[in-house]
């Protein structure tokens, strides 16, 4: 700890990603990456860039991309935004709606950067555990609050709220704002976008890391009522205002150009954990119902971190989470059918 460190930041735990191995012939499926390529467009646009231009800064706006997203979704550019990444998105919308007197509403087990923003903001929030099937209960989050942030599908346990139920939470709750995590949804839940319209104090959250293969470009967005969106602009230009660099703007936008090789990619995923799923159960695990690209898996004879490690020893890469609750569980990413068949076979 050093002497010149802010008082704040003495206290601080950081959020641990995912490991990052520099080690050839691993299977590697602890991290949620695809296991696929990104589309063949993004290659030819990367290839086809005038480097000469990387001179200039980019467009602070990212207009092109952000016209692109508008359109796909059915909003207006005015209801979107953009960022380096969901992470920078997320970190930004807590400066900019949880900041009040009133405690932030969140899954005790969720996505654990929310608790590091919450403690390197200052913000104080509300953890409301789970129900005895590691579902979010929406009943419990009708409560007085500064705002509320749930990951739909949840992470790490994979598990989808209907968009019913969501529907509920927003006409239950007008006054603050409800952030809506979907870094998963392309996998088999069910998107709030189309609830925006309706409902001013919805702000959903995306990711290229996800089903677009970009996780290596660091590209984000959030869609909300444009008064949102402005409040998200406001902390990013006092932060970052250029938060896309160029080759992001280029690669993310051949991505959304071509929807038939994203929607077949999801497919084969989802397809892989289907079958993945059927064989784990089968060899006596538990795996809780995912709409991700990973499940999150126990067995009631077998230490969660012996067999992490046990795994690691053949090349296999998994996530295990220390938190009680979860300690028993593996969060296993879906990757290829030949890496599921040789994970399977290993255990």
């Amino acid at each position: 700890m050093s002497k010149f460190w802010s008082p704040a930041i003495r206290s601080l735990v950081p959020y641990t990603p995912g490991e990052q191995p520099k080690v050839l012939n691993l299977v590697k499926l602890n991290t949620n990456e695809n296991p696929y390529p990104p589309a063949p467009g993004v290659t030819e646009a990367l290839h086809a860039f005038p480097t000469e231009r990387l001179r200039l800064y980019p467009d602070p706006d990212a207009g092109k991309l952000k016209n692109v997203l508008a359109r796909h979704h059915n909003l207006n550019a005015e209801e979107v935004f953009l960022g380096n990444g969901s992470d920078e998105v997320l970190a930004l919308a807590f400066m900019a709606f949880f900041r009040h007197d009133k405690p932030l509403l969140m899954p005790e087990t969720t996505y654990s950067f929310y608790e590091v923003y919450c403690d390197l903001l200052n913000i104080d929030a509300r953890r409301i555990p789970l129900d005895a099937e590691f579902r979010i209960n929406l009943d419990d989050y009708q409560q007085d609050n500064g705002g509320i942030i749930f990951a739909n599908p949840n992470a790490p346990t994979g598990i989808a709220l209907p968009l019913a139920r969501i529907e509920q939470l927003l006409q239950q709750n007008p006054e603050t704002v409800v952030l809506v995590d979907e870094a998963y949804v392309d996998f088999g839940a069910e998107s709030v976008i189309p609830l925006i319209k309706r409902y001013p104090n919805l702000l959903v959250t995306h990711t290229f890391s996800k089903a677009r293969s970009l996780a290596g470009m660091r590209i984000g967005a959030a869609y909300g009522h444009p008064d949102l969106i402005d409040g998200l602009q406001r902390v990013k230009n006092s932060f970052n205002s250029y938060p896309l660099d160029m080759l992001a703007i280029e690669a993310a936008t051949a991505s959304m150009q071509d929807d038939a090789y994203f929607r077949e990619t999801c497919k084969r995923i989802m397809d892989t954990r289907e079958h993945t799923t059927a064989a784990l159960t089968g060899k006596g695990f538990k795996v809780l119902p995912s709409a991700a690209n990973f499940i999150f898996v126990t067995h009631p004879e077998r230490d969660a971190r012996e067999l992490m490690q046990q795994l690691r020893n053949e090349n296999i890469l998994v996530r295990h989470f220390t938190r009680p609750g979860i300690d028993q569980f593996l969060r296993i990413t879906i990757g290829t059918d030949a890496e599921m068949a040789q994970l399977i076979e290993k255990l």
